[in-house]
């Protein structure tokens, strides 16, 4: 379409020159009607005039037929009656009626619909620019593993799941796949938003489209095709771009209003200034005027501009929208309710305290700790070990490990007898530990192990699933844009205390079994909140549906996700408040839009009727086909603003 603007443009525009040339108006104003007229000149003009209506007046014609076709006479329908009215007026005129031509008009005015038709399409594709960059992302070829171990370039449309390819430094990897052998660091910025490269190692995950970084390594292809992350996020951003939301839908009955206004106000036009004793020919160009300048192009583009922006920008930071609505309501939102596991918290087991109970301090008793846990697989052992690598905490191998069965462990570590057990061990052996802040951390439902040296004692040690550090930051923005946050857990009441205490929750629901999430999502709804449910999409999917916005966080490469209306594919909680932050601007830039596109005609249909002729100032048809043509620039540029708001 921007092709086939532009052509018509210019071709109407070098056709426009002699129909220009020969008007006699024109020739008038230059004083150079006694050099330049001659006779038949006018059938010249016409012949001219006529190739610029049908050729350059064809997208207008044919949109007519269309509109009318489909009962929604539209802004196609007021520009093709209006050169049409010019045409044939003018055409009656060369071939002996009474009055004056139009054909200069026409022609600027078809050149100048052209141009802003052409700049629109423009527009438009840069604003689903996202699509293209999207697609280009996807290498053509691959080096596909052979048997003997040496590789051959094939197509990637040729990769079959089970193909192994060889991804060499700097190049893009080119279907989803799992890392068979090596290690690099990837850039998946495009496609998660993730600023910072991931490293990734034997057994990851890698996204097509992606960019590898400084090492080889060789994946097993996993999805091929339509399969992939790629294709999936470019097929909902591609539907979330056609589909038309309330808003939409508000602005095509306004743009079928404004239609019928033009045409009624353009008829009344033309009967006031016929009645007032103006030529017709004079009644007859503001006529034309009004139906030109009233033409619903800004209106018509004012929501649609703004949603193909704001689907580019969410895919590029790996927010998919797959309901439009459902992202418009994000706008309204009173509360989100968070399931914790997973979503507000990592779903790992971590240190969060140490509690010395003889004297040592807290590093030296998790480094002695983390020593003897190493040797074991156990969730606790390994949250343990994580959290010493996490504080920088280097300890020794032990020796003589030992499993003391559904108790703990013990070894020698720093030539010292060493045990971690459980509560339940100290029971058992008669070992009493009265402190209260071991005390405290049981209460709030934390698992605590015991450190013995030696046969004594000397400290104790809690786990619990981690809060994400993301999380507060998450929380305390959605509660400076006034939404109420809650959670959801199965966990038990101790804990899920203890996680709404931590992150200053407004209230949480805790031993929720799965096929109760919905219900506690309509006990929220039912106090009048429009609330958003903020899951992982599985076992938490009647609570995403029943829920007015449900976002789905964590998705990584697994986007198909039926019961979400919004996907975030990192799961970090704060893209939700980007959510939040995105639907607010896309529906300010779309209020912005509308008020605009309908507002300015408050002005210019009166003007372009000629109510300020006794002033002096009356608008001609193209002089109204240029400000038709303005209001629908300012609107394209008002909605890619929205990106650039975005970026600062």
């Amino acid at each position: 379409m921007v092709a086939d603007f532009r052509k018509r443009f210019w071709i109407s525009l070098v056709l426009t020159v002699p129909v220009i040339v020969l008007a006699p108006m024109i020739q008038s104003l230059l004083g150079l009607e006694d050099r330049m007229s001659f006779r038949g000149d006018s059938y010249i003009q016409f012949v001219f005039a006529t190739v610029v209506y049908f050729f350059g007046g064809w997208p207008f014609l044919k949109g007519l037929v269309t509109e009318l076709g489909r009962r929604m006479p539209g802004m196609m329908t007021l520009i093709a009656l209006a050169i049409s009215v010019a045409y044939f007026y003018s055409s009656a005129v060369v071939f002996g009626l009474e009055g004056e031509v139009f054909f200069w008009e026409l022609a600027t005015l078809i050149d100048i619909m052209l141009v802003g038709h052409w700049i629109e399409m423009r527009s438009v594709m840069g604003a689903s620019a996202a699509l293209e960059k999207l697609v280009k992302l996807m290498p053509s070829e691959a080096h596909l593993v052979q048997d003997d171990g040496g590789t051959q370039d094939v197509q990637v449309s040729d990769l079959s799941h089970g193909d192994r390819v060889l991804i060499k430094p700097g190049e893009k990897i080119p279907t989803d796949g799992v890392i068979v052998s090596g290690r690099s660091t990837i850039n998946e910025s495009m496609l998660t938003g993730e600023s910072k490269p991931v490293e990734k190692s034997e057994g990851d995950e890698v996204i097509g489209g992606a960019i590898n970084g400084e090492a080889a390594f060789t994946i097993e292809v996993r999805r091929t095709g339509d399969e992939t992350y790629l294709a999936q996020v470019i097929e909902m951003v591609r539907l979330a771009q056609e589909s038309k939301s309330k808003t939409q839908d508000l602005a095509n009955r306004a743009a079928l209003w404004l239609t019928l206004i033009a045409i009624s106000v353009g008829a009344l036009t033309l009967v006031t200034w016929l009645l007032i004793g103006k030529p017709f020919d004079f009644s007859l160009e503001r006529t034309v005027t009004v139906m030109i300048i009233a033409c619903p192009h800004a209106l018509g583009l004012a929501v649609p501009l703004v949603v193909a922006v704001s689907t580019s920008i969410s895919a590029s930071n790996g927010l998919l929208i797959r309901d439009r609505t459902a992202f418009e309501r994000g706008r309204s939102l009173d509360a989100i309710v968070f399931d914790k596991t997973g979503t507000l918290t990592e779903g790992r087991f971590g240190v969060t305290d140490v509690i010395s109970l003889a004297g040592r301090s807290d590093e030296e008793l998790l480094r002695l700790a983390a020593s003897l846990e190493s040797q074991s697989e156990h969730p606790i052992a390994e949250g343990v070990v994580r959290s010493a690598q996490e504080r920088g905490i280097s300890f020794p191998a032990p020796r003589e490990f030992k499993a003391i069965p559904g108790r703990g462990a013990e070894a020698m570590v720093d030539g010292t007898r060493l045990m971690i057990v459980s509560p339940g061990y100290l029971r058992e052996h008669g070992l009493l530990v009265k402190d209260e802040r071991v005390s405290t951390v049981a209460e709030q439902g934390k698992t605590v192990v015991y450190v013995i040296i030696d046969g004594r004692v000397e400290g104790a040690i809690a786990l619990a699933d981690i809060i994400r550090p993301e999380s507060r930051e998450a929380l305390q923005r959605l509660k400076a844009m006034g939404i109420q946050v809650m959670m959801l857990t199965g966990d038990a009441e101790a804990v899920a205390k203890w996680v709404s205490d931590e992150l200053g929750l407004d209230d949480y629901f805790a031993e929720v079994l799965p096929d109760q999430k919905a219900s506690k999502i309509r006990e929220v709804q039912a106090r009048g909140l429009v609330v958003a449910m903020t899951g992982d999409g599985v076992n938490d999917a009647p609570a995403l549906t029943q829920a007015d916005v449900g976002i789905a966080v964590g998705a990584g490469t697994d986007v198909a996700i039926e019961s979400a209306d919004i996907i975030l594919v990192r799961s970090d909680p704060r893209d939700v408040t980007a959510i939040v932050d995105l639907s607010r601007a896309t529906y300010r830039k779309m209020v912005q839009n509308l008020w605009w596109a309908t507002g300015y005609n408050a002005f210019a249909i009166p003007a372009a009727a000629g109510v300020f002729y006794p002033l002096g100032f009356v608008m001609s048809p193209a002089v109204g086909a240029v400000f038709m043509s303005l209001s629908t620039v300012i609107v394209a540029i008002n909605a890619r603003f929205l990106r650039v708001q975005r970026e600062t």
